[in-house]
C-alpha cells in the first residue's frame, strides 16, 4: 500500500507520516528530493529555497519531475507514505503506481494555526494573516509551482482532521486495508 499525504499547513500530514511508520511504513517525503538538490548546490535549507528549487526543477524538467525521481526509489511490495504533494502533475504521476492512494487533511484554520504555533518552526508563520498569504502562495495556477489547492481536488481519501490525535488515528484506521495495521 501506498499513501500520499496532502494538506495546508498544520492538517497532520507529520502526524498521520509518523503515525503510518509506527506502523511499518517507509515515509519518504518530495521535499527530501529537494533538499538533495539544494544540497549539492550548497544553498540553504529553507521553506522559500525549496519552493524556489522545486519550482524551478518543474520549470526545467516538467511539473512532475519529484514524483518520478521519487517513483524510481520505491520497491514493490512495501508500504509507504509519502508526504509533501503539492502539484498536481505529482499526484497524477504517483497515482499511476499499484495500490497508491492520495489522502487530503484539512481542519480549520484557526485550529491549524494553533497546532503550527505549538509545533514552533522558525520558518512557520507566526499570525493567522501570514498563515493566510503563506497559504496563498501554495496556490498557483502556473503547473511549474505549488498548486495544493488542486492537488487536494485529487484526493482519493479526504480527512477533516478537526479533533484529537486519537481522533485522526482512527479515521487513518479505518482506510487501512483490512484494518490491519491496528
Amino acid at each position: 500500500m501506498i499513501f500520499g499525504i496532502t494538506g495546508y499547513y498544520g492538517s497532520g500530514k507529520d502526524a498521520v507520516a509518523k503515525y503510518l511508520e509506527s506502523k511499518g511504513f517507509i515515509h519518504h517525503s518530495l521535499s527530501d528530493e529537494i533538499r538533495f538538490e539544494l544540497n549539492k548546490r550548497g544553498m540553504e535549507i529553507t521553506r522559500e529555497n525549496l519552493i524556489y528549487l522545486g519550482n524551478e526543477l518543474r520549470k526545467e524538467h516538467g511539473p512532475s519531475v519529484i514524483a518520478k525521481i521519487l517513483s524510481n526509489k520505491l520497491e514493490q511490495d512495501k508500504n509507504y507514505i509519502l508526504t509533501s504533494i503539492r502539484n498536481p502533475s505529482e499526484a497524477l504521476e504517483l497515482k499511476k503506481l499499484e495500490n497508491f492512494k492520495l489522502i487530503s487533511l484539512d481542519g480549520p484554520i484557526e485550529q491549524r494555526f494553533e497546532r503550527v504555533k505549538t509545533r514552533n518552526r522558525e520558518e512557520d508563520p507566526k499570525t493567522i494573516e501570514e498563515l493566510k498569504e503563506k497559504e496563498k502562495i501554495e496556490e498557483s495556477n502556473d503547473e511549474t509551482k505549488q498548486q495544493l489547492h488542486k492537488v487536494r481536488d485529487l484526493s482519493d481519501i479526504k480527512i477533516n482532521n478537526n479533533s484529537t490525535l486519537e481522533a485522526l488515528y482512527d479515521q487513518i484506521n479505518s482506510i487501512l486495508p483490512g484494518n490491519s495495521y491496528k
